[in-house]
Parts: structure tokens; C-alpha cells; sequence
């Protein structure tokens, strides 16, 4: 049987879940890809979502199994990683010679849906116009400004950025193909002119990049279905079939429970159930690279996760491939210290198990790790793994 047809037959729930968690937790690297750097991380998940950049950063670190934040840091300054809107109109990590691409497939659907809400705010073609004048006139020769700063040079350049004008003027012209989130300063990041901060960027054809797009997304999200990638890029379904269609044998299908998936062909044979414990930031495309995250996230904890489902989600606590709580974290000169909110107990192996991710996260930090337990409403009190 080639791999493109593959399959397995369906299994009860539970096994069925397991499967899915397992094989995506391999393809995504969560616990990390030996050797691998940041710049290869990133390249892997062709895009990784950004609006929060410490936890974008922490997806990154996760991923990698020898660097840290500061190696992170680098491959922004080298101009390896930059911070752009290519889906969904939402701020994510992509490898700077995959940018173009990206925009050049999704920004025509993402400007057009924006439309309305920038005639909303008053903005009118003339005013980001005028601005995009203005922000190039700032930035050429290399210049760079953070967001703040940039947006008073427009400003005083006759556009009124006030409220969230400033906001959809600094996406407009990044999904226009004028402007990128560069190298941080200070802890952000900062603006810079798209063509001379990335030197050499791909311009494949629409067909051939319709179907990198899904081999990357499969290859490094999969088992994943269609509407899974048509809700992560903001592509149509006949876009993201046409992707497929091109990809050929080079990815695996997978059917679990009378719905179809795909993936690289290379996990198939590679994973098995992961009991490690992992910590998660808010944003990270193991939960949110799916339309459908029950196999991840039961239906009955999704409102502790993403609180009156507003949107905003709350760093997780992935043990055996399932959330199974919340955690938050306090970052001093000496430490970092975290605190876990549990959905239920959890056995002493995993509690073992999240000491150790602790330390991980710490490692990232450069900077020692320590659990801080308590009882909260979602969090039962819990054996202290550190007397285990």
C-alpha cells in the first residue's frame, strides 16, 4: 500500500485520541528536535502563531533541544526569524524567505475581509498611502523603530493613528508587502522596510506554492484535515485541495473514526504514546493549529483554557498528550517561578514529570525553575513532585 493511501481502521474514542495526540506531537517537535536551532524550527512549522513574542519565542525554545532564549533572540537579529500577518490576519513567526510567499497567497482574502473594519476607524486608502510614504521615508537605509516610535513619525506625517487606527495602518502595510517585525529592542520588536530586511526571499509559482503550503502544514501539523488548514492559512477549501492535489505521494492519509487525515509519511511508523509533560504557551500550534482541538482539549476544560472564549489562551499543561491545566509564571533576576493549575490529580510519574518541564522552561531562561503549588478552584491541591 503507498503511503499516500494509507490507512487505519477506526478504534474506539480513546485510542483514537491517543493516535492523534501522539503523531502530533511528533511532527510538531514538542519536546524537542535534537540539533535543531531556531531558525529550523521555524522553517519546520512554516509558521508558528506570534501575538504574544515571549511565548512565541518559548513555542520556538520548546521545539529545540540546546538553546535558548537568547539563541532565539539571534535569529531575529541575523534576520533568519522575522514577525509579519501572513494568516488570519494574526501576528505569527515565519523564516524570512518564506514571507513573501505567504503573503502573496493569503493577504488578498485577509485585506479584503479588513476592508470594512478600516472604513469603520476612518481610514481611507489616502490615509495608508500617506502613511506607507511616510514609514518608508523613516525606515530606508536600514533604519529600524519600534512600534511606538514609528507610529508618531506617521502621525506628525498627517495620519491620525489614534486608538486602533495605529494598529490596522502598522498590519495594512505589513500585509502590503512594505513593512516587518525585525530584531527586538528592548523586548519587542522592532519595525523595518520588508525588502531590505529580507535579502533573499522565494517567489514560487501559485500552484507550486499552494502545494508547499500543505506539504509544510501536514508534514509538521499532521494529522490534520483539510478545514484544518483552510482555517489556519484563511484559504478556501478548493485553494487548499488544489495544495493537496499537488503534494501527490509525498504525504500520508490517515483515517481515524470516518474522517481523513494527512501527515508526513515519516511519523507514521516513528511515534508512540508521549507521556512526558510538556509546557505549553498560550498560543501554541498544538492547540491552535486545528479547528477541531477535543483530541487535545476536552470540551469540558476549553473554558478554562480560553475563558468566556474571548479569544485569549491561557499557557497549558500537556501531560500524555492532553491538557490537563493551566499554568502561569513570575520571571525575577533569580528565578522563574510556576504555578501550575490543575484540572484534577495528576499521578506521581507526571507530577515527576512537570518538575521536569519546569526545569526546562527555567534552562530556556537561563535561570533556575521553581514550582509554586496551591489551591485554586480548577487547580486540587497536588503532591509536590520536588518530594517525590
Amino acid at each position: 500500500m503507498s503511503v499516500d493511501t494509507a490507512r487505519v481502521s477506526p478504534i474506539s474514542a480513546a485510542p483514537d485520541r491517543r493516535r492523534l495526540t501522539a503523531l502530533r506531537l511528533a511532527s510538531q517537535w514538542i519536546g524537542g528536535r535534537d540539533g535543531a536551532t531556531p531558525g529550523d524550527v521555524v522553517r519546520w512549522m512554516l509558521a508558528l502563531q506570534g501575538q504574544d513574542f515571549p511565548g512565541a519565542k518559548w513555542s520556538v525554545g520548546l521545539r529545540q533541544s540546546s538553546s535558548g532564549e537568547t539563541a532565539v533572540d539571534a535569529a531575529f537579529h541575523a534576520g533568519e526569524i522575522v514577525r509579519s500577518w501572513p494568516l488570519r490576519g494574526t501576528l505569527h513567526l515565519v523564516t524570512a524567505e518564506d514571507l513573501g510567499w505567504l503573503l502573496a497567497l493569503t493577504a488578498p482574502r485577509m485585506l479584503g475581509a479588513a476592508a470594512a473594519r478600516r472604513a469603520s476607524l476612518g481610514l481611507t486608502d489616502a490615509d495608508v498611502e500617506r502613511a506607507r510614504e511616510v514609514a518608508m521615508a523613516s525606515l530606508s537605509g536600514g533604519r529600524v523603530l519600534a512600534r511606538r516610535a514609528l507610529l508618531s513619525v506617521i502621525a506628525r506625517g498627517g495620519v491620525d493613528v489614534s486608538g486602533q487606527r495605529g494598529y490596522h495602518v502598522l498590519r495594512y502595510l505589513a500585509q502590503t508587502g512594505t513593512l516587518v517585525l525585525g530584531a527586538p529592542q528592548g523586548g519587542q520588536q522592532a519595525f523595518a522596510l520588508l525588502d531590505e530586511w529580507v535579502r533573499t526571499p522565494r517567489r514560487p509559482e501559485r500552484d507550486e506554492a499552494l502545494g508547499e503550503l500543505a506539504f509544510r502544514f501536514f508534514r509538521s501539523h499532521g494529522p490534520a484535515t483539510v478545514r484544518d488548514l483552510a482555517r489556519w492559512s484563511a484559504l478556501t477549501l478548493t485553494d487548499v485541495r488544489r495544495g493537496l492535489a499537488v503534494c501527490g505521494t509525498r504525504l500520508a492519509a490517515l483515517e481515524v473514526d470516518g474522517t481523513t487525515y494527512h501527515l508526513g509519511p515519516q511519523i507514521l511508523d516513528g511515534a508512540s504514546p508521549d507521556p512526558a509533560v510538556h509546557l505549553l504557551p498560550g498560543f501554541d500550534e498544538y492547540l491552535l493549529g486545528y479547528a477541531d482541538r477535543s483530541a487535545v482539549l476536552p470540551p469540558e476544560h476549553a473554558g478554562v483554557v480560553v475563558p468566556g472564549g474571548n479569544g485569549m489562551f491561557r499557557p497549558t499543561i500537556v501531560a500524555d498528550g492532553e491538557v490537563r491545566g493551566t499554568w502561569r509564571r513570575t520571571v525575577t533576576a533569580r528565578e522563574v517561578v510556576i504555578e501550575p493549575r490543575l484540572f484534577g490529580p495528576l499521578s506521581g510519574t507526571l507530577q515527576d514529570g512537570l518538575a521536569v518541564a519546569a526545569g526546562a522552561y527555567g534552562a530556556y531562561l537561563g535561570r533556575p525553575a521553581r514550582l509554586a503549588w496551591g489551591t485554586t478552584d480548577d487547580a486540587p491541591p497536588a503532591r509536590d513532585p520536588a518530594g517525590a
